[in-house]
């Protein structure tokens, strides 16, 4: 196939894809659209716990350090030694913000400045300033 043929192909593509676009894109409307109200504009009394679900995923970085210097030394943990000291520390630390925010939760103490809320925490707001 001749280099001109490649071109013209390329360009009778490039001008379908403009007139493609042109046609599929929409105008703005001129006038406003109006607002119409389906469900009252209002928060609902209470918070599913559906999106608290957080997955217990934590210090990836250590563990995978950790089985790439085992893999290494073919398993031999006195050879790795500081990277299984590292993934311990990391897991201590994970464990305990954990057990101290879990600790949180159960009293349903709120802190102000906090910025996270569990759904408890949130429900317990909710009904101590119900919506009119």
């Amino acid at each position: 196939m001749p280099i001109d043929g490649c071109i013209e192909k390329l360009l009778r593509k490039n001008i379908i894809m403009k007139i493609l676009a042109a046609l599929l894109s929409r105008k703005m409307p001129t006038e406003p659209v109006p607002f119409q109200e389906i469900l009252p504009l209002r928060l609902k009394s209470r918070v599913s716990g559906k999106g608290d679900n957080q997955s217990d995923v934590c210090c990836i970085y250590e563990m995978s350090v950790m089985f790439a210097c085992l893999k290494e030394h073919e398993f031999n943990q006195s050879l790795c030694g500081k990277e299984i000291e590292k993934f311990q520390k990391c897991y201590l630390e994970y464990s305990t913000k954990r057990r101290t925010r879990k600790e949180k939760e159960a009293k349903g103490s709120i802190i102000m400045g906090e910025r996270d809320f569990s759904h408890k925490q949130l429900n317990r707001m909710l009904k101590n300033f119900p919506q009119k």
